[in-house]
């Protein structure tokens, strides 16, 4: 369906696969694929052939997060950016959407996942979600969302010191539903998916939407309050700081040759 080498898109028996495909920058995220990936995500919505999504990534890494110097290059500016458009299309779709999760799965990278209906993780997925660390907010409504599946403790351990976490306690956490050997967990993943799309679509659109129905509006409010705090801390010395850190990391130092 796509041509757009970072993003993947595909239909197959009721079923759209989007797939991370940036693996050698770790599948890290630009602006570019969170516009593809939004794009798919409002055309999936409405087109009567896609009756489940799958988002995957490779077997080694779902995503490092934010493509930091495309980033910080162009940060979002309004709630028209493509990520702010990619989050409230994963936030809102009404099918059911299904991930799978092998290996590093960071800042958005997990908590994208809380907005999909079932997460199938590799056996050596490890999620984090360090926005502290980097001088910033949660967002994607991670900071409702969280505690909500969690309960606040352990949200507050993972929100507030940023540390990772691997797939065994992502299970007991319940964001993932199964954890399988890698290589296995795309292809469970389709067959979920497969599963879902044999299902009348009517109930399966109607059963979701009275699940999130009590959070709906929340999430909503949530995601946009994150926003503004989000972009205001962007601009604030500690954030400036600490992506400047992270930057001078990846360059070469010359004086040790």
């Amino acid at each position: 369906m796509s041509d757009f080498k970072d993003i993947l898109s595909s239909l197959d028996a009721g079923v759209m696969t989007l797939t991370l495909n940036r693996v050698d920058k770790k599948n890290a995220i630009t602006a570019a694929m969170y516009a593809a990936m939004a794009d798919a995500l409002d055309a999936a919505a409405v087109d009567p052939a896609v009756r489940a999504v799958v988002i995957q990534g490779h077997e080694s890494i779902f995503s490092a997060g934010n493509d930091i110097g495309d980033f910080l290059n162009g940060p979002p500016a309004t709630h028209e950016s493509p990520v702010f458009r990619f989050l409230r299309g994963i936030s809102t779709f009404p099918k059911p959407v299904v991930a799978s999760v092998c290996g590093p799965a960071v800042g958005i990278g997990t908590t994208m996942l809380l907005h999909c209906d079932l997460v199938y993780a590799g056996d050596n997925a490890a999620f984090s979600m360090p926005f502290v660390n980097l001088g910033l907010c949660p967002e994607a409504a991670s900071s409702f969302l969280a505690p909500q599946l969690m309960g606040y403790a352990r949200a507050a351990e993972v929100l507030l010191l940023g540390e990772p976490f691997m797939a065994e306690t992502a299970l007991e956490m319940g964001l993932v539903n199964r954890i399988v050997p890698p290589l296995e967990a795309n292809a469970l993943a389709q067959r979920q998916a497969q599963k879902l799309a044999a299902k009348p679509l009517s109930s399966l659109v109607e059963t979701k939407r009275l699940m999130k129905k009590g959070q709906a509006s929340v999430v909503a409010e949530r995601m946009a309050e994150e926003g503004v705090s989000f972009g205001r801390m962007l601009k604030e010395p500690a954030a400036r700081e600490a992506f400047g850190a992270f930057m001078a990391k990846r360059k070469p130092d010359f004086s040790k040759l």
